[in-house]
């Protein structure tokens, strides 16, 4: 469904993206990862048209974003990082209007904002100005607007940043509800639990390149099953063992304090990369 090939994105001096090729499979839930400025989110401005690739491939579907960006654009929904709402305006307004945008008619703008309010549990909402929602309820209006017009592929940027745990975990549900309804998702993320909690493939990105993808678990399981962290004069090193009994015995024979514990996909990024998700 998502096809990026050899694509390279510059800003002035500065190169976001060198050479990226990646594969997203239909009705698939794909986890970006990087840290800060690694090109997360140029990768969804370029595979959603709101910036230009300067060479490469990269298609939606059967659609290449080039030559065909409108098309592109009705196959996608948007999720973007930072609040977009019309603030002035009512839940059901905003809906509207982005209804307008795609071209439906009255009567499916009336239909799918109260089939896609009442899926966030916002129905009781709609006539409420955006201004007096909470961040939370800002972001599944943000999940409902780019739902109205059917799109095949999600891409979602940064999701929940902001968004405290129990409001987090909410998101996390509709996202799952949005997948199992064969949208195929595309994530952007820093937070490693969001990504091991819901994607089935994960990508690692570091400096405009894709370093590694698989599932969490095999990424994890190539490194190690547990990790014992020792606190030393230089700093904090971690090694990786298959077995919890001989990340103990390492443990035992250490003379400096430390912790076992499972590993993670920050490990595995980290080994990677050197750098962490942050």
């Amino acid at each position: 469904m998502i096809q990026l090939t050899d694509v390279h994105k510059s800003f002035g001096p500065k190169k976001a993206l060198t050479g990226l090729t990646l594969r997203v499979a239909e009705g698939e839930l794909f986890a970006f990862l990087g840290p800060n400025g690694a090109g997360k989110s140029t990768t969804i401005g370029v595979l959603t048209g709101l910036c230009h690739l300067d060479s490469g491939q990269a298609r939606i579907g059967d659609f290449d974003i080039l030559k065909q960006p409108l098309k592109v654009k009705r196959l996608c929904g948007l999720v973007t990082q930072y609040p977009n709402l019309d603030a002035e305006l009512t839940v059901g307004e905003n809906m509207d209007i982005h209804g307008r945008l795609f071209g439906l008619t009255a009567q499916e703008r009336r239909a799918r904002k109260k089939e896609f309010l009442h899926y966030v549990e916002l129905a009781d909402r709609e006539n409420s100005l955006v201004k007096t929602l909470s961040g939370g309820l800002k972001r599944r209006l943000m999940l409902a607007r780019a739902l109205t017009h059917h799109p095949k592929v999600l891409f979602l940027d940064e999701p929940t940043v902001g968004l405290d745990p129990a409001i987090r975990r909410r998101v996390w549900a509709l996202i799952k509800k949005i997948n199992q309804d064969k949208v195929t998702i595309f994530l952007t993320t820093h937070y490693i639990e969001e990504a091991e909690f819901l994607a089935s493939r994960v990508g690692f990105i570091n400096e405009g390149r894709l370093v590694q993808t698989g599932s969490p678990q095999a990424i994890m399981d190539a490194l190690g099953q547990w990790a014992v962290d020792i606190y030393g004069e230089e700093g904090l090193k971690s090694r990786y063992f298959q077995d919890r009994d001989q990340a103990a015995n390492f443990l035992k024979e250490r003379t400096q304090a430390g912790a076992i514990r499972r590993v993670s996909l920050e490990d595995a990024f980290l080994g990677l990369t050197g750098r962490k998700v942050e």
